[in-house]
């Protein structure tokens, strides 16, 4: 088996093959190193497949799986009751060793619950996490969690912050700075849960750990991971997409108000299609979930095209990284 090979889950999201389909062939015209496995109904995929000319079918097959899991459809009814959706066929071939990854964009608690059964989690991981990078001033922030985890003890915290730094080494930042996000940076602020992963952390042996963080300070770049409950940094993330979408859509507005202004705009334009390049969502669409036997990677559900090529992007350079090995070997010395 190649070492690139990744399963797709291409029923998942909410347009589903519409957009998985073409996101997969343009990634697998890119990158002639990358085998894909497309796991969904086999003949709606076919058809899908037969409208695209030309399709090289050397590094792709498709896994027929007959059910599909809702994007409102609860956990447990898609971990008891469709034992052949695509979602959990394509985790199935990564417990096999058949694939190397998983990418799925559908439903986020179906994917962590079925995750979590097919996969398990490494030892000494309570719960995997959703973890990300943001842009900040100076480059990158990994924040997680980002919703997998919406009520977290102090000890996950702390496991999260172990996982989000091991992760953030394999992409070459040396001993990054890891900090708990928090309503203040003074030693009394915070939650209960928040205090006791903050005594936890300063007692961390090989961890960087450099205390709280406000949410100004993340985009300041202050610290290279980022640690919360999957309740707020969910809200983050969202929170943090949509400004940066109406601050893009004022300006275009600002731009066209008069002449003078469009005389600007016009100078400006250029930079500013820079900008909302480097800041759009699709451009970091993918987040890992940190703390599986297993490299899995959830895409937005309503990601385009664009997005999803980014989100298999990410998984194949985890595979490359070896991530969940990686997380192992570290985790036994800090946990």
């Amino acid at each position: 088996m190649s070492a690139s090979v990744i399963a797709i889950d291409a029923m998942g999201g909410d347009h589903g093959p519409h957009c998985i389909v073409p996101a997969c062939l343009s990634v697998l015209a890119e990158l002639p190193s990358l085998q894909l496995v497309l796991v969904g109904q086999a003949p709606l995929l076919e058809e899908f497949l037969a409208c695209q000319p030309g399709v090289d079918r050397s590094r792709l097959r498709i896994e027929h799986a007959g059910e599909v899991i809702g994007m409102d459809e609860r956990p447990a009814q898609a971990l008891r009751g469709k034992p052949d959706s695509s979602m959990r066929r394509a985790l199935e071939l990564v417990r096999s060793g058949q694939a190397r990854a998983c990418v799925s964009a559908g439903n986020t608690g179906a994917l962590m619950a079925l995750s979590r059964y097919v996969l398990k989690t490494l030892p000494g991981i309570d719960r995997p996490a959703m973890v990300t990078a943001v842009p900040t001033e100076r480059g990158h922030c990994h924040l997680l969690d980002l919703g997998a985890n919406v009520d977290c003890s102090a000890e996950h915290l702390y496991q999260f912050a172990v996982m989000g730094a091991v992760a953030a080494e394999a992409l070459g930042i040396e001993r990054p700075k890891v900090a708990l996000l928090n309503v203040g940076t003074e030693d009394i602020k915070g939650n209960q849960q928040v205090k006791l992963a903050a005594s936890l952390l300063q007692r961390a042996q090989g961890l960087n750990y450099v205390g709280y963080i406000e949410g100004d300070g993340l985009y300041r770049g202050e610290a290279d991971v980022v640690v919360c409950d999957g309740f707020v940094g969910n809200i983050l993330l969202k929170s943090s997409e949509g400004l940066a979408s109406l601050v893009s859509k004022r300006l275009e507005t600002l731009f066209r108000q008069s002449l003078g202004a469009r005389l600007v705009g016009a100078l400006a334009r250029p930079l500013l299609r820079r900008l909302q390049n480097e800041l759009a969502p699709a451009r970091h669409n993918g987040a890992s979930f940190l703390g599986l036997q297993g490299i899995v990677v959830k895409s937005h559900g309503s990601a385009g095209p664009e997005g999803f090529q980014s989100a298999i992007r990410h998984a194949l350079r985890e595979v490359r990284e070896d991530l969940p090995q990686r997380l192992h070997g570290r985790l036994e010395h800090l946990l």
